[in-house]
């Protein structure tokens, strides 16, 4: 039998060249349903061995082929007739998605970071109730995915945690603004972001945080306009949600012991269990049960200073007396052991061997930026701090592109 071929002329020779089809592409998508292995999908698609095997050796080489979750699309391209797989992609987290391609009778894998888009929020409000719901409840921002914006406010909540507690010194008609910058997938939700400039004015007072990496350093840090660290030797008070149910003082009528005497601590209210955070970095020197404070736990800390945690319920993981601890670590939990007629934290700071008063003490500075970063330090403070002027009015709000889309490569 004579085999005919298509040919069609070149300009220059008149010479005669085969007319190539194109090779016919199917695309098929699938995704792992509750009970099934991405081994499964791959039979039930009608992928056979060999190749079943080296895929999924290939595949194991960037993410663990039986821990895929339900739910997750896997895109398969077939080629030739006949139809042979020939690209597999597989999205194996909200970020990153798993590249197979077909060489020779093997497999070659690699990972590419999903790409995405960087924009700038800038927004101002006004304090009505609480910070969270003076941002969760800004008009513009109601666009923004919920998750999103409790991080901002979580965000703006650590930046400024050294310099005021959210739940004792925030006054409505306090204001606030800053820039804000994410980084969005392509479904607009937010993978990463970062407060590069915020301004809260408290009761007449202005506290400013500016981000700024110093060279050399893996991570950045938030300082004020003079360039000094936010961040604070001890935080403010060692529970996110809890009011103050009894102060320092050199008198209080005890509601156990139905006398008169010194209350050397803050008591703060909470619920059972809430987890109780160190305040600063320190090591666990004491950690016992008393006939007054019940449970407690006493941390070391530097230049004297020490910290006790009283009437918990339990100790975290990782508070053998000996362990060091961090600052913001959770080292135990609210309680009413001891001498407690409700859930509360009794917490004490010490200072060369007594008591102070944690809501009076100036709590020790954090470090300032080095010297031979200052007139960069001064060039993106000026930059991050121009994001701000002009939101005057509470409840503004403006989103700027700031960068193309990203696309991230394999590795």
């Amino acid at each position: 039998m004579l085999a005919l071929t298509a040919c069609e002329r070149t300009p220059e020779a008149g010479l005669l060249e085969p007319v190539h089809a194109r090779v016919p592409e199917r695309v098929e998508v699938r995704e792992i349903s509750p009970g099934t292995t991405f081994g499964q999908l791959l039979w039930a698609a009608g992928l056979e061995s060999p190749g079943h095997h080296n895929l999924l050796l290939a595949f194991g080489e960037q993410a663990n082929p039986r821990r895929m979750r339900s739910g997750t699309e896997v895109r398969m391209r077939w080629r030739g007739d006949p139809e042979r797989l020939a690209r597999v992609e597989v999205d194996v987290d909200r970020d990153h998605t798993v590249h197979l391609e077909r060489a020779g009778n093997g497999w070659r894998s690699s990972t590419h970071t999903v790409s995405t888009t960087t924009d700038t929020i800038l927004a101002a409000g006004e304090i009505r109730s609480s910070l969270w719901s003076a941002v969760v409840s800004l008009v513009e921002l109601q666009s923004l995915p919920s998750t999103d914006r409790d991080r901002i406010v979580a965000r703006l909540d650590r930046v400024f945690q050294w310099q005021i507690d959210f739940s004792r010194q925030l006054r409505v008609g306090d204001s606030f603004r800053f820039a804000f910058e994410r980084e969005r997938r392509p479904d607009g939700s937010m993978r990463t972001g970062q407060l590069l400039a915020a301004e809260l004015v408290n009761q007449g007072r202005t506290l400013n945080a500016i981000w700024f990496r110093p060279d050399g350093e893996d991570f950045g840090d938030w300082y004020d306009l003079e360039g000094q660290s936010v961040r604070r030797a001890f935080l403010k008070k060692p529970l996110r949600l809890a009011y103050i149910s009894s102060r320092f003082t050199n008198r209080r009528f005890h509601p156990i012991l139905r006398t008169w005497r010194a209350h050397r601590g803050v008591d703060y209210a909470a619920r059972s269990g809430s987890p109780v955070e160190v305040t600063g970095k320190g090591v666990v020197v004491r950690r016992e049960v008393g006939k007054s404070y019940g449970r407690f736990i006493d941390v070391r800390h530097a230049n004297g200073y020490l910290t006790r945690y009283a009437h918990l319920r339990g100790w975290a993981r990782g508070t053998a007396v000996g362990s060091s601890v961090a600052q913001g670590q959770v080292i135990g939990y609210v309680g009413m052991t001891g001498m407690a007629t409700g859930p509360h934290l009794h917490y004490e700071m010490h200072r060369n061997g007594r008591r102070i008063d944690p809501l009076a003490v100036d709590l020790p500075a954090g470090d300032s930026v080095p010297a031979a970063d200052r007139a960069r330090w001064r060039r993106e403070r000026e930059e991050r701090r121009n994001l701000l002027p002009g939101m005057i009015a509470s409840e503004t709000f403006r989103i700027q592109q700031a960068a193309a889309g990203r696309t991230g490569g394999g590795r």
